[in-house]
């Protein structure tokens, strides 16, 4: 239990002091218009008081990632609260707040055009078409996951085909519509419970702690099947520590926020609350499973696994909450998937999305597309969605450490390496996870591990001498005359 709390307090220690040096590197302006003000169209560039964009964001980036990530990643054991933590602090809030304030300071522009702004035009390319793939996916998994849940709960005519139709049916009104007219009236509510249900369980899991002990960290491999830390738990807590998926919701609220002052609250602050709720499930799981083997055994990080948790731990309230989690939170970020491969599409061909014929034209397609995709195995589909989701984070941390470099607001340009030394790391992660998976290459250990970590350092030499040391240069050229 002591582990818990120290970890617990570490990650709001972090909020308060780091988020702070985050915010002061960048420099928010707040005497300057942000796009919602700026560019107010009532369809997506919409003003939001600061708690109800909070809430939007922390549901848009959250869902069921923090929970079925975190549930799979404690398989390894209490290790995992390391990984989240420290994840959380130095490299997923960084990568959030950095995508969400690029985004404002580029009148709310997609991440794809913010990798192309400060990576080439290049970049901005496969950016484009690997975001838009990702974001599909992303609908995808969080179509099926709860169709397939509701099908279990209802009679057999309402069958996973049915469920999944019915969920398609809503992702098109909440692709098409005004981000104020579902959004922005449904999400700050279910928000609110993911954030009571993560609550409860941490509460009846600390008050259970005498007959079923919460364990303490240990840096040894508990796996059950033996699979290595490296990089196998990096790739599977994604959300909860750092997800490439936030850096594509963050331009939707990027386009709402009132002042940029708002901004560490928001982005920083809301990846924060998502690491809490990845430690409180992964302590929860392994301990409500009596260890690694037994939440193995039960399936890890799946719809079975939360509902089963929230009912042995919280009884018919949490059998309630547990429906919300695992059903509405997963369509949340399904829908605001989708919404946003429509607007990263728009951003690229220079769409305007005031008229409805237009987001129709973009919407039906990509919805169709989704729908397709929903028909092929589910697991596969999530497999290749995690490494792409880790792997766009990376590209997104060293479009963050270019502009720290050129434009930072305090200590450039050396204050880029705090983007860019996460961005180093998860450079590593995803070479070497794509070299040594079963859906990647399948290299062996000895292979992989090596080239992964050159890789990772050939990315980071590229930076410093492309853009780091250059940018050192001219700001000492500069003092001197």
């Amino acid at each position: 239990m002591v582990s818990f709390f120290v970890c617990l307090a570490i990650l709001l220690i972090g909020y308060i002091v780091y988020g702070r040096v985050v915010e002061k590197v960048f420099g928010p302006e707040i005497n300057r218009p942000t796009p919602a003000i700026a560019h107010s169209d009532g369809i997506d560039y919409i003003p939001m008081k600061t708690w109800k964009s909070f809430l939007i964001q922390l549901l848009n980036i959250a869902g069921l990632g923090p929970i079925f990530g975190a549930l799979s990643g404690a398989i390894w054991g209490p290790s995992v609260y390391l990984w989240i933590v420290f994840g959380t602090i130095f490299a997923g809030g960084v990568h959030d707040f950095l995508s969400g304030m690029l985004s404002v300071r580029n009148d709310g522009a997609s991440i794809s055009e913010i990798v192309g702004i400060y990576l080439g035009k290049v970049m901005k390319n496969v950016m484009r078409i690997f975001s838009v793939i990702l974001l599909v996916m992303v609908g995808v998994v969080f179509m099926v996951g709860p169709a397939g849940l509701l099908a279990k709960l209802t009679p057999n005519f309402m069958n996973i085909t049915f469920w999944t139709i019915v969920v398609f049916i809503y992702y098109f009104l909440a692709t098409l519509l005004p981000i104020d007219k579902i959004i922005g009236k449904l999400y700050p509510i279910f928000g609110a419970c993911l954030i009571i249900m993560a609550v409860g369980i941490a509460g009846a899991t600390i008050f259970n702690n005498g007959t079923n002990p919460m364990p303490e960290i240990t840096l040894n491999n508990l796996h059950p099947d033996g699979k290595p830390i490296w990089p196998l738990m990096f790739i599977t807590v994604a959300c909860g520590a750092i997800s490439g998926f936030h850096s594509t919701q963050s331009p939707m609220i990027a386009r709402c926020i009132e002042n940029e002052k708002n901004g560490r609250k928001i982005f920083y602050g809301a990846m924060v609350a998502e690491g809490v709720i990845a430690l409180i499930w992964a302590s929860a799981g392994v301990t409500f499973y009596n260890g690694t083997e037994g939440l193995l055994s039960a399936g890890g990080g799946c719809s079975t696994t939360v509902y089963d948790m929230s009912i042995g731990l919280l009884g018919r309230v949490g059998g309630v909450l547990a429906m919300i989690g695992v059903i509405a939170c997963p369509i949340t970020s399904g829908d605001t998937a989708f919404r946003s491969a429509r607007l990263t599409i728009a951003d690229w061909f220079k769409i305007d999305q005031k008229v409805i014929k237009n987001r129709l034209f973009l919407s039906v397609p990509l919805l169709t597309i989704g729908y397709l995709i929903s028909l092929i195995d589910y697991q596969v589909v999530w497999r290749y969605f995690s490494w792409s989701n880790q792997t766009l984070a990376m590209i997104v941390l060293w479009a963050g450490a270019v502009y720290l470099a050129k434009y930072a607001g305090f200590a450039k340009p050396m204050s880029s390496l705090m983007a860019a030394l996460p961005a180093t790391f998860m450079s590593a992660v995803t070479c070497t996870y794509i070299l040594y998976a079963d859906e990647g290459f399948k290299l062996s250990i000895s292979i992989s591990y090596p080239i992964g970590i050159i890789f990772a350092i050939i990315c980071l030499t590229v930076f410093l001498f492309r853009t780091l040391i250059p940018t050192l240069k001219a700001s000492s050229n500069k003092v001197k005359l």
